[in-house]
């Protein structure tokens, strides 16, 4: 009988135990994150969700920020067209996500960014190129430099190794890889370079013997391909096998898992536009390689530094905005000055894109090599 009282009271108790609870989730900020777990651009997004990962979990081990911890939702949109629109509005709608991280492709960025705006809710992509994300709206930011820098910086690097008959080779499903074709074009054929092949592939593909057939018979000193690492390797090796000896050029699309690991040495003597290398001797550097070695029992590339930095960027305006309103957090965001980043000093600019350094890799017996960093 003597139990009756004493559910009675833990009944009675239920109430204040569930009001805690909420209070102490209501607490956490909840940041959202959409990435390419799985399918094609699958090294992409598991790189820069391990980066993210890193961030916030340094994060809450030091008490998280103005005495709030994190809680990262992360979602995986497949690598697939549709799912980002889909995810980021279940992230803002039902989880009520603070601020949204991701993605790396840009056409994935396109998608999630008019839903970010309309909602108010500030969006840091870590690595899309393409112009047009940012250009959504003022709630809509990126950490990593651009097309027209990065297909700039590639041109000069191209010019500078005495290419001047370059032949292209462009993913038309992807709006980094038009967009970093176009840049490239412009900046090359105005300091007399001359484009002596237009060729085009789409994601997905794996036969690639007949735009280089045809890229071959102009005898170019380079071929540009601005594709992303599946495609890239492939393209690498045909080419090879063709007879195709001049480099390759690329962007940081290149960077996956997977681009060695199927090219092998076919990418031997090529060289690619990136954000990070692992060989900076700087201290910061250095630090964040071994913590996310002992973490993931592997070297971070681009996309795992670039999701650390946005986590951390976005802490640092949270800090700065005294909270996590949407307006002040875009403004705080917006006001990022001389960050020391891992990817380097980050300003964002009027247009909330990056303005920092990119790095040239070079690649020899089947492993990346820091070649030079290039000033914005």
């Amino acid at each position: 009988m003597r139990i009756l009282p004493i559910l009675k009271h833990a009944l009675c108790s239920l109430p204040l135990f569930l009001t805690a609870t909420a209070a102490f989730a209501q607490n956490e900020i909840i940041v959202g994150e959409f990435a390419s777990l799985t399918g094609g651009s699958a090294s992409f997004g598991q790189s820069s969700h391990k980066g993210t990962q890193l961030a916030i979990d340094e994060l809450n081990a030091a008490g998280g920020v103005l005495g709030r911890k994190f809680k990262l939702i992360t979602e995986d949109d497949q690598s697939l067209a549709g799912q980002p629109a889909t995810i980021v509005r279940k992230l803002i709608t039902q989880d009520k996500a603070i601020a949204i991280l991701g993605e790396v492709a840009s056409s994935k960025s396109l998608e999630a960014a008019p839903i970010c705006q309309q909602n108010n809710i500030p969006m840091i992509s870590p690595a899309s190129t393409n112009p047009k994300v940012t250009e959504v709206g003022n709630y809509v930011f990126r950490i990593c430099f651009i097309d027209p820098f990065q297909g700039t910086v590639m041109s000069k690097f191209a010019l500078g190794k005495g290419y001047k008959k370059v032949a292209l080779l462009t993913d038309v499903k992807q709006d980094y890889s038009v967009g970093l074709s176009e840049f490239f074009v412009k900046h090359f054929t105005a300091n007399g370079g001359a484009i002596v092949k237009d060729q085009k592939f789409s994601t997905g593909d794996k036969d690639f013997k007949a735009q280089l057939t045809s890229i071959k018979t102009t005898k170019p000193d380079a071929i540009f391909v601005p594709g992303y690492y599946g495609e890239v390797a492939l393209i690498a090796k045909q080419a090879r096998q063709l007879g195709i000896k001049v480099p390759l050029l690329g962007g940081d699309g290149w960077v996956g898992d997977s681009l060695l690991k199927v090219a092998g040495n076919s990418l031997d003597g090529c060289f690619f536009s990136s954000h990070f290398s692992a060989e900076d001797k700087t201290p910061a550097v250095q630090d964040f390689v071994k913590k996310y070695q002992a973490k993931y029992g592997q070297a971070p590339d681009d996309m795992g530094a670039l999701g650390y930095d946005s986590a951390m960027i976005l802490a640092d305006a949270i800090k700065r905005a005294g909270g996590t309103d949407g307006a002040k957090l875009r403004d705080a965001i917006a006001a990022t000055k001389d960050y020391k980043a891992i990817t380097g000093v980050i300003t964002i600019d009027e247009k909330r894109n990056a303005s920092k350094s990119a790095v040239i890799m070079a690649i020899e017996n089947a492993g990346f090599k820091f070649l030079e960093t290039v000033a914005p």
